[in-house]
């Protein structure tokens, strides 16, 4: 893997478990994400088979971003691209697709942006 690739920063978030307000009622936690970790990527173009499965989908603004490898990334997790603040939610992650251990990949799904 070349490291010159990666070349946007990502924050990878996962879902909040709530916390409490000042009374000490639980929060609503469905809009709060906790951040885990920061991490350099690069941004890939589907190709061949994938543009077209996320064609027929309807999914216009699936894309595949590549990481060095990691443990612990799951399809329930999110990220924010650094580089023009749109939020990604993870739809697959694609652990180490040569074997060998140095790279992951992961599909997302572009959030809409309103306005």
């Amino acid at each position: 893997m070349n490291p010159a690739k990666l070349n946007r920063r990502i924050l990878l978030q996962k879902k909040s478990n709530g916390t409490e307000d000042d009374s000490g009622y639980p929060t609503d936690p469905t809009d709060a994400w906790d951040d885990v970790m920061s991490l350099y990527a690069s941004r890939e173009p589907l190709r061949g088979r994938e543009f077209f499965t996320a064609a027929a989908a309807n999914a216009e603004l699936t894309l595949r971003y590549k990481i060095r490898y990691r443990d612990g990334i799951t399809p329930d997790m999110r990220f924010i691209d650094l580089n023009n603040g749109r939020i990604c939610n993870i739809t697959a992650v694609l652990d180490d697709p040569y074997g060998d251990r140095t790279e992951t990949h992961l599909m997302v799904l572009e959030e809409h942006m309103n306005g």
